[in-house]
């Protein structure tokens, strides 16, 4: 029964005015949502502004051989992050991960910062990755914790509405900070905005949510076998990245060896029935897989795409995704409302559809007469469906989760996410090296000739597929209730 469902009394007494019910910026919450959602906005800003300076800080250390390394050391060990904060939280509490995860996140941004070789740039961009991994899930379980439940959709809300301004300002900040400063001041900058979450969550989140759910239990150790399945599965997906960068037979080897840590710690660390689609929780962390990945590898290529077939500049190409961070916030925004809960599953059924059109519509600027302004539009009604679905997620898996069990269901989450992304963009970009995409990046020069090197076959090959992978989410959606339900 909802809590706003009353019984009627037999007598003909007043009926007690409810007490009052405080928004997520209430007096209640108001400290706590500020914190948070000041953590999120500063991991917001660090990912539009470090992608923009990183082509500069790997041409400068002559490292630009290990360019894809930046990226996918950050997501490796975000995945063991996110596997230890779950069972840290559900055992201690979400404070103490959230702010290791903190000072780890800027431990990396200054060792990356500071780095006078490119292997100690990644060393500093894994750093920071195993700190993110630690953050994402602790918020979530802050969220379980602190929130009741008629709130968590607005939260959502606002954590996604904290990444409109980052994309639109992000890389527009970070290129005039890279030409007149140099590279490094975008990276050391950001570690002192950690200040002011520290100041204002930490607090908050100590009176609220710190803590096991049980105090009088006895205190659980850490799973070890989790904790092994997490060092695989981050090796693994290093491994599998590597092979499909390097297209040679030697490559072969690192990629069977990643495969084979990879499965199996997929299947320990997700719920049971996950790729077998069983209704309820793992229907749930299989579509934000889904979701996040086909989106994600798609939208790595349209700047790429942008430059080198219809000769953009990099910043423009870069704003041409910046109207998608306005129209995700709307569709989480959709999602929060009250009187779209009980429709939530048709809404994100429609939401993969729109993903699923706008990554199938992207590829058509490759003909020169479509005008490419129909990409930033196409992009908009897919930033759109994965607002309606990602924020959606999250509070289905929540709702889902018994408070013992927030931390290490909300890891899960995170882990599909963040290993979607790793499987999904290697095969995009095997599929695209293997089509002659690495003679675009090898050949373009930004400016009008950047669109002489024409190779539309690698880019179809890339958008696509992930369309399909899209459409198959939409299925997905349908089996996020219970049977029991």
């Amino acid at each position: 029964m909802s809590a706003l469902e009353r019984s009627v009394p037999d007598t003909a007494a007043p009926i007690p005015p409810p007490p009052p019910r405080d928004g997520i910026l209430g007096p209640a919450y108001r400290t706590l949502s500020i914190g948070i959602i000041s953590v999120v906005f500063l991991i917001a800003f660090e990912a539009t502004a470090v992608g923009t300076a990183m082509p500069v800080a790997a041409r400068e250390l002559d490292g630009i051989g290990l360019y894809a390394f930046a990226f996918s050391a950050y997501f490796t060990t975000s995945l063991f992050g996110m596997v230890l904060a779950g069972q840290w939280a559900d055992r201690q509490g979400p404070l103490r991960p959230l702010t290791v995860g903190i000072a780890a996140f800027a431990s990396g941004l200054v060792i990356s910062g500071t780095a006078g070789v490119m292997w100690a740039f990644v060393l500093g961009r894994a750093v920071q990755g195993f700190g993110g991994g630690l953050v994402i899930v602790a918020l979530y379980v802050v969220v379980s914790r602190a929130y009741e439940e008629r709130l968590r959709p607005a939260i959502m809300a606002a954590f996604a509405a904290s990444w409109v301004v980052p994309s639109i300002v992000g890389p527009l900040a970070s290129g005039t900070v890279t030409e007149h400063l140099g590279w490094r001041w975008v990276f050391l900058a950001i570690p002192a905005l950690v200040v002011v979450p520290l100041v204002v969550a930490l607090p908050a989140i100590r009176r609220t949510a710190s803590g096991p759910v049980d105090p009088d239990a006895p205190p659980v150790a850490f799973d070890r076998r989790r904790i092994r399945l997490a060092f695989g599965i981050s090796v693994g997906a290093g491994l599998l990245q590597y092979a499909a960068q390097d297209l040679r037979w030697l490559s072969l080897a690192p990629g069977i060896a990643g495969a084979a840590l990879l499965v199996p710690a997929v299947l320990g660390l997700l719920p049971r029935g996950t790729y077998r689609a069983r209704r309820g929780l793992p229907s749930v962390v299989l579509l934000r897989g889904v979701a996040a990945g086909s989106f994600i590898a798609a939208e790595s290529f349209v700047p790429l795409m942008l430059v080198t077939q219809r000769g953009l500049s990099p910043t423009m190409a870069g704003f041409s995704l910046a109207l998608g961070g306005l129209t995700w916030a709307g569709g989480s925004w959709v999602q929060s409302q009250s009187r779209t809960a009980p429709y939530r599953e048709r809404l994100m059924i429609g939401g993969m559809v729109l993903v699923a059109l706008a990554i199938a519509a992207a590829p058509a600027v490759l003909i020169e007469s479509v005008p490419v302004w129909t990409l930033a539009l196409a992009w908009a009604v897919g930033c759109l469906g994965m607002g309606l679905v990602i924020g959606s997620t999250s509070v289905l898996l929540l709702r889902l989760s018994a408070p013992e069990e927030a931390g290490a269901n909300s890891a899960a989450l995170q882990i599909s996410d963040a290993l979607a992304n790793v499987v999904l963009l290697a095969g995009g970009g095997a599929a695209f090296a293997a089509l002659g995409g690495g003679a675009v990046g090898a050949a373009h020069t930004v400016g009008e000739a950047g669109a002489s090197a024409s190779h539309p076959a690698a880019f179809a090959v890339v958008f696509l597929p992930m369309a399909a992978v899209a459409l198959v989410g939409a299925w997905v959606a349908t089996r996020l209730e219970p049977t029991d339900a």
